[in-house]
């Protein structure tokens, strides 16, 4: 996959592709409403975005932070492997949580909907060390948009 910076250069060969609207920033404070588990083959489609937000904010040196908060049928991405397992009836374990500690350790701060925890019995030992609980996903999305973050709905 490619990817430009901010001097639209690419950092890698493959078809040309012109950028035609620039993009620049120097403040990014940005929530992920991430309710609904969307994917691209395999792959959930909003972790991939988050990614390539978390890697361009970054690379380009922009001030700001991205939280991702998790509820509906999105929870389960953020619970760990004893949980996952017992809420998806499968033995695998949390196929993201690498992605997730990742994001992480990138400064992304990941939040669990603290209504959704509580409607399916679970506590914060379910979810993967370092997600943050909040009271309710509405509440905080509501929350950080009058803190002039942007929402970005996943």
């Amino acid at each position: 996959m490619s990817s430009f910076g901010q001097n639209n250069a690419p950092v890698s060969s493959g078809p040309v592709l012109h950028i035609d609207i620039s993009t620049r920033l120097d403040k990014a404070n940005v929530v992920v409403d991430f309710g609904h588990a969307v994917y691209g083959g395999d792959f959930l489609f909003a972790l991939g975005d988050i990614h390539l937000l978390s890697n361009n904010l970054r690379e380009w040196n922009i001030k700001g932070q991205v939280v991702v908060i998790f509820h509906g049928d999105a929870t389960y991405i953020a619970l760990n492997d004893e949980t996952y397992n017992a809420t998806r009836h499968v033995a695998t374990g949390n196929p993201f949580k690498g992605l997730l500690t990742e994001l992480m350790t990138q400064g992304v701060q990941l939040e669990m909907c603290g209504a959704t925890a509580a409607g399916n019995h679970w506590g914060n030992a379910s979810l993967l060390p370092g997600v943050k609980v909040n009271v309710n996903a509405m509440v905080r999305l509501t929350q950080l948009e009058q803190q002039g973050f942007t929402m970005v709905y996943q």
